[in-house]
């Protein structure tokens, strides 16, 4: 069994390279094009895979070449794909991915598809109660707020990824532990004009161990009912921020579960994204456990200057 699983968005992301981003009604060559994995879960799995986890991704898909193109692509990267329903006959979620060589900007369209939503079997059900850690994203979300309750009762802890105001989110939010909401996300969800109020008022409302509020170029920053910390992030030559988000996630998870304090894990985390950015592809790009870690040396970061395995 997978000591990470996760329910969300898969997607089959199309990447168009552009110069700069198009004016309405214009024409724009693209400077080139790749086909994908994307979506914040499957993303963040895969992140938490090439650091080192053992992961699996719980979903429903269904038998196009999209679908068989990202069941390919977990499987590169070690992610085990026995936990997915196979619906035949149905269309995948894709999307079209605007990268601005210009600005690093990313600005996507997407078509959701029609594959049936996400049903819980029993193999599903045991594999969040044996699991060490839950990755959900406001997708699928009566599965997700169902897998929610599961791992609650079984001591797995369930990481969200907060980035869209979803029906259901409320019921989701109220079984998470590790709470980590978009700056956009804190405020409109809570009224609160700062970050720092906005996570008070989650971690008083929703009660969580934590909750990490992500920044983006800003870093971030932690509360645990006690006191607020930040966290950085680190300067880079971005050429792709595609994914930056659900890749933090993803580390965040992995590096909860190899059992650093959220401070440490926030720190790990921000730059497992950093490093991400200076590469193409939000998966490909994503570093390994040892290139992070010697990234963190040369920035003098105190938490990692001993040796971490």
């Amino acid at each position: 069994m997978s000591k990470i699983v996760g329910i969300g968005a898969n997607v089959y992301d199309t990447l168009m390279v552009l110069p700069n981003y198009p004016n309405e009604d214009t024409k724009l060559r693209a400077k080139g094009s790749k086909a994908a994995g994307g979506g914040p879960c499957a993303t963040g799995l895969v992140a938490a895979a090439k650091l080192g986890g053992e992961v699996s991704f719980i979903g429903s898909m269904t038998d196009d070449d999209k679908a068989n193109f990202l069941i390919r692509d977990f499987e590169k990267y070690g992610i085990g794909t026995d936990l997915i329903t196979i619906h035949k006959g149905y269309d995948t979620f894709f999307s079209i991915v605007m990268l601005s060589e210009d600005t690093a900007s990313r600005t996507i369209v997407f078509d959701k598809g029609n594959t049936p939503a996400l049903s819980l079997n029993d193999k599903q059900k045991e594999a969040v109660k044996n699991a060490e850690l839950l990755l959900v994203d406001g997708n699928e979300m009566p599965a997700a707020v169902e897998a929610a309750r599961i791992a609650k009762e079984n001591g797995t802890k369930v990481l969200l990824d907060a980035g869209g105001l979803y029906d259901g989110i409320k019921e989701l939010l109220a079984l998470t532990d590790i709470l980590i909401p978009s700056y956009e996300f804190s405020l409109g969800i809570t009224g609160a004009k700062t970050a720092e109020d906005a996570a008070k008022i989650l971690f008083d409302t929703y009660k969580p161990e934590v909750v990490v509020i992500t920044k983006g170029k800003e870093g971030g920053i932690i509360y645990d009912g006690k006191e607020i910390i930040s966290y950085p992030a680190f300067k880079v030559e971005a050429v792709d921020s595609n994914g930056a988000g659900d890749v933090f996630h993803g580390a965040f998870a992995f590096a909860v579960q190899k059992g650093y304090n959220y401070h440490k894990a926030a720190i790990f985390s921000s730059a497992v994204s950093a490093l991400k950015c200076t590469k193409m592809g939000s998966r490909a790009a994503v570093p390994s456990f040892d290139e992070t870690v010697e990234f963190l040396k040369e920035r003098e970061a105190d938490e990692f200057k001993e040796n971490l395995e």
